[in-house]
């Protein structure tokens, strides 16, 4: 009969508060990243550009990014624009005028990127909608009865109904 012995474990040295966590360095990078591509959403960085300016290689960049945000760096820029875009809509500036402000290169990247999106383009976005087709209607989710309003583009709004009724959820949709 055979018994195995087993060695006694070493006990650490180091503190518990000391111990490095693999994922903090992950957080580090991942936090440069995102303020890097907020602080030059305007020139539209590059996947390189961004991998190169927090010290890693694009395919790493892009794997580490995407595990830690759930999208990847691209689909962050995008939103990033498109969110810059609709503040200066709103402030009445022409199409072109917010195209370039963007760091977009034309105005079909523009209308692209609302089409894709917010589901209308980027007139439809400044004039508020008017004259757009929205319909909408509701439906039971796994996180509850929720509200979608669609165009010919696809669906350009959800949300979630919670305790409000149909009527203030239609009105809150008139708003937008």
């Amino acid at each position: 009969m055979h018994t195995m012995m087993r060695k006694p474990m070493k006990k650490s040295t180091q503190k518990p508060d000391t111990i490095q966590r693999p994922y903090i360095k992950d957080y580090e990078l991942v936090e440069k990243a995102l303020q890097f591509i907020q602080d030059n959403k305007n020139q539209q960085p590059s996947l390189a550009r961004i991998a190169t300016a927090i010290g890693l290689n694009e395919f790493a960049f892009q794997k580490l990014f995407s595990r830690w945000v759930g999208i990847s760096p691209k689909r962050f820029l995008q939103f990033l624009t498109k969110e810059y875009a609709k503040k200066l809509l709103d402030h009445h500036e022409n199409i072109l005028d917010v195209t370039y402000d963007s760091g977009l290169s034309s105005p079909g990247r523009l209308h692209d990127l609302f089409v894709h999106c917010e589901a209308m383009t980027p007139g439809e976005y400044k004039n508020k909608g008017k004259g757009l087709q929205i319909t909408y209607g509701s439906s039971d989710s796994p996180f509850g009865p929720c509200m979608i309003a669609k165009t010919q583009q696809g669906i350009c709004n959800l949300k979630f109904v919670r305790d409000n009724t149909k009527t203030q959820m239609i009105n809150w949709l008139r708003q937008q």
